[in-house]
């Protein structure tokens, strides 16, 4: 081999073995993701969509709308952002104003409640 070959040969020896490294690895940091502020939390209650739709249209719409518009009754279409879904919930077995008590009781209450409690 003459030098400039030689030369090559050993650079790239270097450079493979700075690249394999010497048998001992080391692992990045460990990455941790902080909660984040800015993303709102999830539903910590489920409840059933269709359901709650449904009481909702054959017992409430009337008054508060298809849509939860609102119409005799007030506008439900960010009630969530008002009232929690125990609030709700208290309001459906209690009435409130011209809104009588008991209306949707039990489980469909509690449904209502939750599916309401979302609407922010």
């Amino acid at each position: 081999m003459n030098g400039v070959t030689r030369a090559l040969a050993a650079g790239a020896f270097l450079i493979l073995a700075s690249a394999c490294g010497t048998g001992q690895q080391t692992q990045p940091p460990a990455q941790t993701t902080p909660p984040s502020q800015t993303t709102p939390p999830a539903s910590s209650t489920t409840y059933d969509a269709a359901a709650a739709e449904n009481v909702f249209k054959s017992t409430c719409a009337g008054c508060h709308g298809q849509n939860l518009e609102g119409m005799v009754g007030p506008n439900l279409t960010h009630v969530g952002s008002k009232y929690s879904k125990d609030q709700i919930r208290e309001i459906l077995e209690k009435g409130k104003g011209s809104m009588p008590a008991g209306l949707v009781k039990g489980a469909d209450a509690d449904n209502i409640a939750a599916w309401l409690a979302d609407k922010k």
